[in-house]
């Protein structure tokens, strides 16, 4: 589920909850680290930092958290972080553990119980943040639940014939063994889930489910949507449409992949079947000019590191997100003597760093850290390698692949000779 400003509220959630708990255990290890009060915070949030900071290159730690590019990692920290500002939520912690024996399933579930409700006092106030309307905790939990009874009515309307009773019973009217009900051709997003089918499936739990469901509960939590159809179809339909307005950024464009980057190599095919014409069109003439700066100018990546300490390259890292000081670090880090760096030393950094992404992923566990993006503990983007190396997309792609071609010939040839 996604709604403005939220970023905890997607299916990630699960995997920082589990990384939370586990470093919760390692903090939390100790007669007195159990204890309310400021001190007691301080300290375990520094251990948890620590310990955060040790699991960053996990497989878990670098998953994607959401779809705003967050990893669970990020997610983590910054939930961490939020628990300093909100010490109330410590104190109650502690002080449920307390009145129960402690063992490290108990310990566990208060730590899990602890950052959920932080979680949705967090994405509450980015909501409120975002919209300009009010919002609290136990809305972002109604939407959630709405979010989950719609993902199950889906469910149940896929596998209709299954479950024909409770489908009819979510639908008002008897199921036939014929055709597919309309609805369940017309159930595509969560916008389309009608408010009576919502009520109508919390009422059937009872009967298919083992239990009531969360409208037919005596909970005071959905007090407010029990008989307001009107709310409820207010809120899917606003998940509906924040879905479908964000969900362009499912797509990667940050990373150099085929689909991204189809339009480019037909631009070039194109331009390419066009070099015969009479009159170079204005791509070809802009194409002609970049081609001849470039050999005019050598890129500033090829110089000794000590270029890297120029302003205006500090100025171009930070411009596409990158840390201060990345471009001085990250030259330094790269050993001179590797065979690669030397047959690509007249490349530059930010070629090299591409070739390397290229063919060994973007988050290789042999890359030193300060070639890291710290955002996404991977090497940099295309997008950003191309604005540090002071060239377009297409021109920096050009060079990284020809960069690759020399060193496959380089090792053909090694073969050959060792043959």
């Amino acid at each position: 589920m996604r709604l403005p400003g939220t970023r905890y509220q997607e299916p990630g959630w699960e995997e920082v909850r589990k990384l939370l708990g586990q470093c919760s255990l390692a903090a939390l290890r100790g007669a007195d680290a159990l204890r309310p009060g400021p001190d007691a915070l301080e300290d375990y949030v520094d251990r948890m930092a620590a310990l955060l900071l040790a699991q960053r290159h996990g497989a878990r730690a670098r998953a994607a958290g959401n779809g705003y590019g967050d990893t669970v990692y990020d997610l983590a920290v910054a939930l961490v972080v939020e628990l300093r500002a909100r010490p109330v939520d410590w104190d109650a912690m502690c002080a449920a553990v307390a009145t129960e024996s402690a063992g490290d399933a108990l310990l566990r579930k208060k730590v899990n119980d602890m950052y959920a409700v932080l979680r949705d006092r967090v994405d509450a106030d980015n909501y409120q943040a975002a919209c300009g309307r009010p919002c609290s905790p136990n809305r972002i939990y109604a939407y959630r639940m709405l979010d989950t009874a719609y993902h199950d009515v889906a469910r149940l309307f896929g596998n209709w014939r299954a479950h024909r009773e409770q489908v009819g019973a979510i639908l008002g009217r008897a199921i036939d063994d014929g055709a597919a009900p309309i609805e369940v051709r017309q159930l595509r997003t969560i916008a389309d889930c009608r408010p009576e089918w919502i009520l109508r499936w919390s009422a059937s739990l009872e009967s298919f489910g083992g239990g009531p469901g969360p409208l037919h509960t005596r909970s005071k939590r959905f007090a407010g949507l029990k008989d307001s159809p009107d709310k409820i179809g207010a809120m899917l339909r606003e998940i509906g449409d924040y879905e479908q307005l964000s969900g362009n950024r499912d797509e990667d464009w940050l990373q150099d992949r085929d689909d991204a980057s189809a339009w480019v190599e037909d631009y070039w095919r194109v331009l390419q079947d066009s070099e015969g014409a009479a009159t170079p069109g204005p791509d070809r003439i802009l194409e002609a000019r970049e081609d001849a700066l470039d050999a005019e100018a050598p890129e500033m990546d090829a110089s000794p590191p000590d270029a890297w300490d120029d302003p205006r390259l500090e100025a171009l890292a930070l411009a596409v997100s990158l840390p201060p000081g990345y471009a001085r670090e990250a030259a330094v880090a790269e050993p001179a003597d590797g065979q690669v760096a030397r047959l690509l030393a007249a490349d530059g950094l930010p070629v090299r760093l591409a070739v390397y992404a290229r063919l060994l992923g973007q988050d290789d566990d042999t890359y030193p850290d300060a070639w890291r993006d710290p955002a996404t503990c991977a090497l940099p983007t295309m997008q950003q390698l191309a604005a540090l190396a002071e060239v377009s997309l297409p021109t920096f792609r050009r060079r990284r692949d020809a960069a690759i071609a020399r060193l496959g010939a380089a090792f053909d040839d090694k073969r050959g000779s060792d043959a």
